[in-house]
């Protein structure tokens, strides 16, 4: 049923902390990031990608941030899924500059809430906004696709140590959680959970990429990765990220009974990445972005977004979809 106008703003529940205890009900996640910057003229041919921009055009970020809000969404992730220690070192920045420009992801989205919350017209039938910090698989920082794979020889300390010098910084920013995103395999993700227990105070979700549509890139069963991951009781909801929209229902489906957390789905739109050329190939799969919207909610998803080549118009749609139900 479609809420009224006059309905009270919705907020989450939240702790002490301003992170939720829960991520129960509906959220509209945000969409792409990176492909939306370059939609807007930044140049990211680069080994450092989206985080390229947080140091030469953050303003930009802020912008897509805002029009993200616009859209719907209530839940915005940081430009911080390739912004590593490593990859900034790669670069000639020193720890101190990596630590500033990951503060600075977290910042800007907070800012793009600050200035669309301020409008008391923007809070009709809305949760109070969501800062989720990203924080990308081992494989993001080697910048040769291998994160939609999980076949780096890495052992879990090996990933453990990786993870957490990211950790360490976005635990102590402003964002409400830490999304963890486009996790390749179970190994990864118990590494993840191993290390969330040095932060008892934080609050994450584990999103897996998944190559088929039972399937997570490395090969275990997406089932049983929920599974595993929702018995952390600091993970706060399980779910997919950029895999393509046709194999999205399935997924969830083949996960719904044994979720012991919201499920969440954030897809891209269905093309091919090309590490190689940094090229995206074939046909995108969201024509219907507001029935698939709908289906994916019935399969189980609660929190429902965009990936890799999702814009704004696309949070629209399914904004739309959704919450007129």
């Amino acid at each position: 049923m479609r809420q009224s106008n006059s309905a009270k703003t919705l907020t989450p529940t939240s702790s002490k902390t301003g992170r939720p205890d829960t991520l129960e009900g509906l959220y509209i996640i945000d969409g792409a990031m990176a492909t939306e910057l370059e939609r807007r003229g930044a140049d990211l041919n680069h080994t450092l990608w989206s985080a390229r921009v947080l140091a030469e055009q953050p303003a930009l970020i802020e912008s897509v941030h805002y029009d993200y809000f616009a859209a719907g969404a209530d839940i915005a992730t940081t430009a911080s899924y390739q912004a590593t220690f490593a990859g900034f070192a790669r670069c000639g920045l020193d720890a101190d500059r990596s630590r500033e420009l990951l503060q600075l992801s977290v910042q800007l989205a907070c800012d793009a809430r600050d200035r669309f919350w301020a409008n008391p017209g923007h809070r009709t039938n809305r949760r109070y906004p969501l800062v989720a910090a990203a924080i990308g698989p081992y494989g993001a920082h080697l910048h040769d696709g291998s994160e939609y794979a999980g076949n780096y020889a890495a052992d879990k300390s090996t990933l453990a140590d990786f993870h957490r010098r990211q950790l360490e910084v976005l635990a102590r920013s402003k964002a409400n959680l830490i999304a963890f995103e486009t996790v390749p395999s179970r190994h990864e993700a118990e590494a993840i959970m191993q290390l969330l227990e040095e932060f008892p105070e934080q609050r994450a979700w584990i999103s897996f990429s998944c190559r088929n549509s039972t399937e997570v890139s490395h090969g275990e069963t997406f089932r049983d990765c929920v599974a595993m991951a929702g018995g952390s009781s600091q993970v706060l909801a399980t779910g997919l990220n950029c895999t393509a929209p046709e194999f999205v229902a399935s997924l969830l489906a083949s996960a719904a009974p044994v979720a012991a957390k919201p499920l969440l789905a954030y897809p891209n739109s269905g093309e091919k990445w090309h590490a190689a050329d940094n090229s995206w190939t074939g046909a995108g799969g969201m024509d219907d972005i507001a029935g698939q919207a709908r289906h994916w909610r019935a399969a189980g998803a609660s929190l429902v977004g965009g990936c890799c080549r999702t814009t704004p118009a696309h949070i629209r749609q399914i904004a739309g979809a959704l919450r007129e139900h």
